[in-house]
């Protein structure tokens, strides 16, 4: 590896990781107590607060969607919206002049052995150049990855309502994960520390990465011949699980979090990586247009481009259930969106969201009627 390379990886992010916040917010002022869990300009709520932000192409409009209430507002226009992303309280929705991002007002902070639950009012941010980013984050750090370029970004920054980027990293692909940074250069993945010094360099390479995300169990990179996933402490290990047959190709889709993975391959066939068992594992589902695995012990949803939702088994390949929701349109980019009670499909041709409870069957819960084209989708509050 070139040490100049390491020096640039290691400056561009110096800046941002010795300026990034705890996620806790600004604080009151000294000689005013302050409650556990509080965030100035916040709410702290008992339950997680879901929210849908949807983004119609023709109009650009960006509304926020609360699920509870099926209420619908309007919080931002991105003419000829193309992408949408989410770090989980942040949404980054690409259009013609770059990417809008919007504070969805909704997330959580998890403590380990607690988590907290917050709402405020959502907001847009700010823009940045280019377009199809793939956010990963965590409290301190939001890493940008797209196919052009990798962007890290000062999650205090955002929250105080600035977009506040230190440099293009040059790497494939970055994530933030256990206080450290990992970015794949040239094939290596650097393991970097929170003050942005290099500290070691893992064995197993990562060429070509296509895809990143962080689980319970470790950090994952979707890799050329399979993904690696890194986990520990205070050595950081990688372990490389080849694929069946080819790469994966729209990234991972799960439930934020979990340990159970799923992608589409090159073929438009399904492959689901079970992190606890380090293997993969292809289901009989073809012709998928969206998938998302629900969590280790739940089904692996795939809506096919006939309109149907299939769930299946994740350790045993079987389906356990379908349900007809509509005809996919092929210029539809329907998504399938997780949380822990529900999932959530968007239908741009018929105007609707399906809400779907996946562990009863696909049970139909809820159908979504709108009143604009909901052509891109993702759900924010984890």
């Amino acid at each position: 590896m070139q040490m100049g390379t390491r020096a640039v990886a290691a400056t561009a992010v110096c800046a941002l990781l010795a300026s990034c916040s705890s996620g806790s917010g600004t604080p009151r002022a000294e000689d005013e107590p302050t409650p556990h869990g509080y965030v100035e300009g916040a709410e702290e709520t008992a339950e997680a607060q879901w929210r849908l932000v949807i983004a119609e192409a023709a109009t650009g409009a960006v509304h926020l969607f609360d699920p509870v209430t099926e209420e619908s507002t309007q919080v931002a226009t991105v003419d000829g919206a193309l992408s949408a992303g989410t770090d989980g309280r942040f949404v980054y929705i690409g259009g013609d002049s770059g990417t809008q991002i919007i504070d969805s007002g909704v997330w959580t902070v998890d403590h380990g052995d607690h988590v907290h639950y917050y709402k405020a009012e959502p907001r847009s941010v700010g823009a940045i150049e280019g377009t199809g980013f793939a956010p990963v984050g965590d409290p301190a750090v939001t890493v940008l990855n797209s196919e052009r370029e990798v962007l890290p970004l000062d999650r205090g920054a955002l929250e105080d309502g600035e977009v506040s980027p230190t440099g293009e990293l040059r790497a494939q692909a970055a994530l933030a994960y256990d206080q450290r940074l990992l970015a794949v250069v040239d094939g290596a993945v650097q393991v970097l520390g929170r003050d942005g010094t290099f500290e070691s360099e893992l064995a197993e390479p990562c060429p070509d990465p296509q895809a990143a995300t962080v689980t319970r169990r470790g950090a994952v990179f979707a890799c050329r011949d399979g993904a690696l996933l890194i986990s520990g402490e205070d050595d950081l290990t990688a372990e490389a699980v080849p694929y069946p047959e080819g790469g994966v190709e729209g990234g991972f889709h799960h439930r934020p979090g979990t340990a159970m993975l799923a992608a589409r391959n090159r073929t438009g066939d399904v492959l689901v990586l079970d992190l606890e068992e380090r293997r993969w594992r292809e289901l009989d589902a073809q012709n998928a247009v969206a998938v998302s695995a629900t969590g280790e012990d739940s089904p692996v949803l795939v809506l096919t481009e006939d309109g149907a939702l299939h769930s299946f088994d994740p350790a045993t390949g079987a389906e356990l259930a379908r349900i007809e929701l509509t005809t996919v349109a092929e210029s539809a980019s329907p998504t399938i969106q997780v949380d822990t009670a529900r999932a959530y499909v968007n239908d741009p041709d018929g105007n609707a969201v399906y809400e779907i409870d996946y562990r009863d069957d696909l049970r139909l819960a809820r159908t979504f009627d709108l009143d604009f084209q909901p052509d891109l989708m993702v759900e924010t509050g984890w």
